[in-house]
Protein backbone atom coordinates (compact mmCIF):
# COMPACT_ATOMS: atom_id res chain seq x y z
CA UNK A 1 0.00 0.00 0.00
CA UNK A 2 2.85 2.52 0.87
CA UNK A 3 4.19 3.76 -2.80
CA UNK A 4 7.22 5.61 -3.18
CA UNK A 5 8.06 9.35 -3.98
CA UNK A 6 9.80 9.64 -7.29
CA UNK A 7 12.29 12.19 -7.68
CA UNK A 8 9.72 14.99 -10.03
CA UNK A 9 7.83 14.96 -7.15
CA UNK A 10 10.19 15.15 -4.53
CA UNK A 11 12.02 18.10 -6.35
CA UNK A 12 8.40 19.62 -6.79
CA UNK A 13 7.62 19.10 -2.65
CA UNK A 14 10.97 21.04 -2.10
CA UNK A 15 10.38 24.19 -4.49
CA UNK A 16 6.77 24.53 -3.10
CA UNK A 17 8.48 24.26 0.37
CA UNK A 18 11.54 27.01 -0.27
CA UNK A 19 9.12 29.16 -2.53
CA UNK A 20 6.52 28.60 0.80
CA UNK A 21 9.22 30.11 3.34
CA UNK A 22 10.06 33.22 0.81
CA UNK A 23 7.05 34.01 0.40
CA UNK A 24 6.08 33.70 4.41
CA UNK A 25 9.48 35.55 5.23
CA UNK A 26 9.43 38.11 2.64
CA UNK A 27 8.20 40.66 5.14
CA UNK A 28 10.90 40.11 7.44
CA UNK A 29 13.67 40.15 4.55
CA UNK A 30 12.42 43.27 3.38
CA UNK A 31 11.88 45.14 6.61
CA UNK A 32 16.03 43.87 7.32
CA UNK A 33 17.21 45.35 4.09
CA UNK A 34 15.22 48.66 5.24
CA UNK A 35 16.62 48.56 8.09
CA UNK A 36 20.13 48.38 7.19
CA UNK A 37 19.95 50.99 4.26
CA UNK A 38 18.19 53.48 6.84
CA UNK A 39 21.26 52.34 9.12
CA UNK A 40 23.75 53.31 6.38
CA UNK A 41 22.32 56.36 5.97
CA UNK A 42 22.35 57.41 9.32
CA UNK A 43 26.21 56.53 9.49
CA UNK A 44 26.96 58.48 6.36
CA UNK A 45 25.22 61.44 7.83
CA UNK A 46 27.37 61.12 11.22
CA UNK A 47 30.91 60.82 9.35
CA UNK A 48 30.08 63.87 7.21
CA UNK A 49 29.04 66.08 10.28
CA UNK A 50 32.13 64.54 12.15
CA UNK A 51 33.96 65.43 8.84
CA UNK A 52 32.97 69.35 9.13
CA UNK A 53 33.65 69.75 12.44
CA UNK A 54 37.22 69.11 12.17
Amino acid sequence: MLRRVTLPQLLFATFLGIAGGVYIYQPIFEQYSREQKEFKEKVKLLQESEEKRT
